[in-house]
């Protein structure tokens, strides 16, 4: 998905084995890009699982929060879904922490590694009911 404010901008879905790059897009929100065209955001499913090519930093809210987080791989996440004008973008790294994509500095390289399964294959995966 892209977040509400990358709406009126270009955007093409992510695709496995792809290279993104985070990226402001001047709109009040960061997202991803591919590098050969900046101009459109590449949008991701919930589910999709990230590898970053170096640990990831993000930007300092508080001065007790450290910009960089010690992992490179990351799922994608939609969050705040009960407000329409939050940003939703978000990355659930391996120790739970959830970060905001706007969050994230400008410039970082991620590689897209697994996409989510489709709804018909997740509900053939579900376990049966126990009677």
């Amino acid at each position: 998905m892209c977040d509400y404010s990358l709406q009126h901008v270009k955007s093409r879905p992510a695709k496995i084995g792809e290279q993104l790059t985070t990226r402001d897009f001047g709109l009040g929100t960061r997202g991803f890009s591919a590098p050969e065209d900046k101009n459109v955001a590449v949008c991701v499913l919930p589910g999709t699982e990230l590898s970053f090519t170096t640990e990831v930093r993000r930007t300092r809210l508080w001065p007790w929060t450290t910009p960089v987080i010690i992992h490179k791989t990351a799922i994608f996440r939609r969050i705040n879904r009960h407000d329409p004008l939050a940003n939703h973008d978000a990355l659930e790294f391996p120790d739970g922490q959830i970060v905001l994509l706007t969050r994230l500095t400008e410039g970082q390289r991620a590689t897209v590694i697994q996409l989510p399964a489709t709804g018909v294959e997740t509900r053939a995966l579900q376990p049966a009911a126990c009677v």
